[in-house]
């Protein structure tokens, strides 16, 4: 078998050491940039395509290098590069192993903190149970169901289009590098000026748009973001920010039910925010922490029910009507099957997952005291939500991280009341499990498309795990430092860590009890289930050109939990891209996504060097 190379072909070269060394060092660059973002927003992205194109732009370089002086050479192959971008992708993902939420949670409600070694340990033992699952339900998922997995297929496309148009290859190369160009200029000017965001004057009876969060933020970062997730979520955020930072969270500040910490002569007083007292002393600073542990409970309650009950819709067979997505994901999937015999031998399988399910036992135990049984039916109930999760992923491209880990929360706030660890840790498994499951899914997905060996995908999401349990943890500990450092950054609002705020709050109630919920916090989150039904229903069952005016449940209910700035800019930033593709449409359709991953990647590297230059000088 050959494969299209630019105007040659070359061998079926696959599982290679320069493939997985290439794939493991990109991806564990770019699990910098994850844990980065996934502290300051709450998420990640899938960083396959960004692999992709990276890889093959510095072997192409290097190549022609080669050409000229002579000597001969062995090309980057398409194979090849999809089992770089398979173990990038898996080492890129290990922040959603627990670093940007249950980790950091339980440090700050715990007061301890995980050494370099112990953190690399428990992030790998997560990340393998999910590549593990995902084994097992790739013929499933894949081949039998022919779920689109929609990241895979953009991944796949990409590969095939830049190995049959090697030119276009390389301006979509330069336009990643421009991008990554300006991040870094774009991060060390606002770091070296110190340029604040641009406040918005004027407010509401209550508060200022400063206290109520609502400011332009100088960085292209979340701008970036926006552009790669959409017009309709980039403003759902919008609309979903006016809702909780103008409408709800000022009603519930008036109502008395949103509270904040008030030190007066030594003494700590929780008083209303509405207090005077408190309200006089805070006029010049934004209140996101005080607001967001009201507010992250209506939030979460529509993300969570629109999830689940988007997957019983799915599992009652009520689905979208096709789209021209959907049209190529049929196509796709016309690629040859005999691949399925290529999967990791049974009993190999079998004693890694049974090796895999130990180790994760033994580190619940050992580092957080977590009972053989209670540990047991996490890793059962993490099998059970990461099916989920992954099919969800297959359906729409978005994994429920934290929806799955919230209901591991639940069932352990029931089965071991009072117990924090136990809460955040066994769900940290979940939802990890759940992410890698479906990551490497996606990939698999690609990998069918070109007619590539799961069981050297396997191999290669092996590695890069390897390499994203180290490097992920490293960039967490510099980020983070130690706890009073930790702590700093919870009490900044320029780190808003969103999904750390969730999880911490819903383990502290679980310690406390239900009494421990805010006033009005069960009205609201009764009213956030409400709506993320109905507008799940309304997507699945209104017609194409009705549906698609729906706003998306889970882009609103993220507005609610993180700063109203960052829904501005990432709505900003998807007009941006609809007004690209109306204007410009080929232009737009080429480089725009490339664009934004590369803005990402240079802003959230910059941040990474920032913060470790910042702890290096520290006194």
């Amino acid at each position: 078998m050959s494969e299209l190379n630019g105007t040659h072909t070359a061998p079926r070269v696959e599982l290679t050491l320069r493939a997985i060394l290439t794939g493991a060092c990109i991806g564990g660059a770019l699990s910098l940039c994850n844990v980065y973002m996934g502290l300051k927003i709450g998420w990640s992205l899938n960083m396959s395509v960004t692999a992709a194109l990276l890889s093959y732009g510095g072997y192409r370089l290097l190549e022609l290098r080669r050409l000229k002086r002579g000597q001969s050479t062995q090309p980057w192959g398409l194979l090849e590069n999809n089992i770089n971008q398979t173990a990038a992708s898996a080492a890129a993902s290990i922040s959603s192993a627990g670093l940007v939420a249950p980790i950091p949670a339980w440090s700050l409600i715990t007061n301890q903190q995980l050494s370099l070694p112990l953190l690399m340990l428990w992030t790998g033992s997560v990340a393998l149970l999910g590549v593990m699952i995902a084994i097992a339900l790739r013929r499933q998922f894949i081949e039998r169901d022919q779920l689109a997995f929609p990241n895979g297929i953009a991944t796949g496309e990409t590969i095939q289009k830049i190995y049959a148009q090697g030119a276009e290859a390389m301006a979509r190369v330069r336009m990643l590098i421009i991008g990554m160009g300006l991040g870094i200029f774009a991060k060390l000017t606002i770091h070296l000026l110190k340029i604040k965001q641009i406040i918005i004057p004027g407010g509401i009876s209550l508060a200022t748009w400063r206290n109520l969060t609502f400011s332009l933020s100088p960085s292209p970062l979340f701008m970036a973001v926006g552009i790669l997730i959409g017009l309709r979520s980039g403003l759902s955020m919008l609309f979903g920010a006016l809702i909780a930072w103008v409408v709800v969270g000022p009603f519930a500040i008036s109502e008395g039910w949103v509270t904040a910490t008030l030190i007066q002569d030594g003494i700590e007083l929780t008083v209303p925010l509405n207090d005077q007292r408190w309200s006089i002393n805070h006029a010049d600073k934004m209140w996101f922490k005080e607001m967001v542990t009201w507010l992250l409970w209506p939030g979460v309650a529509l993300m969570v029910s629109s999830s689940l009950c988007s997957f019983a819709l799915s599992l009652l067979g009520v689905h979208h009507k096709p789209s021209a997505s959907a049209d190529f994901s049929a196509k796709a999937n016309t690629s040859p099957t005999k691949t399925s015999l290529e999967e990791l031998p049974r009993r190999i399988y079998i004693g890694l997952f049974s090796l895999i399910i130990i180790l994760s036992i033994l580190l619940q135990g050992i580092l957080f005291g977590i009972s053989l049984w209670l540990a047991l039916f996490g890793i059962i109930l993490s099998v059970i939500l990461a099916i989920v999760a992954a099919r969800v992923s297959g359906e729409t491209g978005i994994t429920p991280i934290g929806a799955m880990g919230k209901v591991t929360q639940l069932s352990f706030g029931l089965l071991a009341p009072g117990q924090v660890s136990a809460n955040l840790m066994a769900a940290n498994v979940t939802g990890g499990a759940a992410s890698q499951c479906a990551d490497l899914l996606h990939d698999l997905k690609a990998g069918l498309m070109i007619g590539a060996s799961p069981k050297q995908q396997t191999y290669a999401q092996l590695a890069g795990v390897i390499m994203g349990a180290i490097c992920g943890p490293i960039a967490y500990l510099i980020l983070v430092g130690d706890l009073p450092h930790l702590q700093k950054l919870w009490d900044d609002p320029a780190w808003a860590m969103p999904a750390v705020v969730q999880w911490r709050a819903v383990a502290e109630l679980f310690k406390e009890g239900m009494g421990a919920l805010p006033s009005g916090a069960v009205t609201a989150s009764l009213w956030g289930i409400f709506t993320g039904l109905i507008l799940s229903i309304s997507e699945r069952i209104l017609p194409t050109q009705w549906s698609r005016w729906v706003p998306s449940p889970a882009a609103i209910g993220m507005a609610f939990v993180i700063p109203a700035y960052y829904s501005i800019s990432m709505a900003l930033g998807a007009v941006i891209y609809w007004a690209s593709a109306y204007l410009v449409p080929s232009w737009s359709a080429r480089f725009m996504i490339v664009l934004a991953s590369g803005l990402i990647a240079g802003d959230s590297l910059t941040g990474v060097g920032i913060a470790l230059s910042e702890l290096m000088n520290a006194p």
